[in-house]
């Protein structure tokens, strides 16, 4: 028989995420990073009919993809953190290692060759999404 404070539990449980070559749970060491997708193509791959999938693209320039992102994970057992391509089914998690070209369809994400001729004041700048980045301005009156 169940413990009442066991049916009772509301907080949400440890996601069931486990290392793909060892078979080991995996700890999260980043956020997720949406991903979406800008090509009818890539809507046909995961299952979406050609016509819809060009509809889609053409009311919208970029479609977001449910269900999948990129996460980076710490094994105990491999001793090194990887990024993996995480696609949840049901109450399942997939998990693949992340595809460099699969980093153009994330959402938030700093390109890692950047262009050098940019400054850090400016790329910096860019991240910036709230009303703090005028306080880089202060020195200005």
């Amino acid at each position: 028989m169940q413990r009442r404070c066991d049916r009772n539990r509301k907080r949400s449980k440890r996601r069931a995420i486990y290392c793909p070559i060892h078979g080991c749970y995996i700890n999260s060491v980043s956020q997720k990073y949406g991903l979406f997708a800008e090509e009818a193509g890539q809507l046909q791959q995961r299952g979406v009919k050609r016509r819809e999938a060009l509809m889609l693209v053409a009311a919208k320039t970029a479609v977001p993809l449910e269900g999948e992102w990129l996460e980076a994970f710490w094994c105990e057992e491999c001793q090194q953190t990887k990024w993996y391509h995480v696609c949840k089914r049901d109450s399942t998690y997939e998990l693949s290692l992340a595809p460099p070209e699969l980093w153009q369809q994330a959402t938030g994400v700093i390109h890692p060759h950047k262009n050098p001729s940019v400054s850090e004041f400016t790329t910096r700048q860019s991240r910036m999404m709230d009303h703090r980045s005028i306080l880089d301005f202060r020195f200005i009156s």
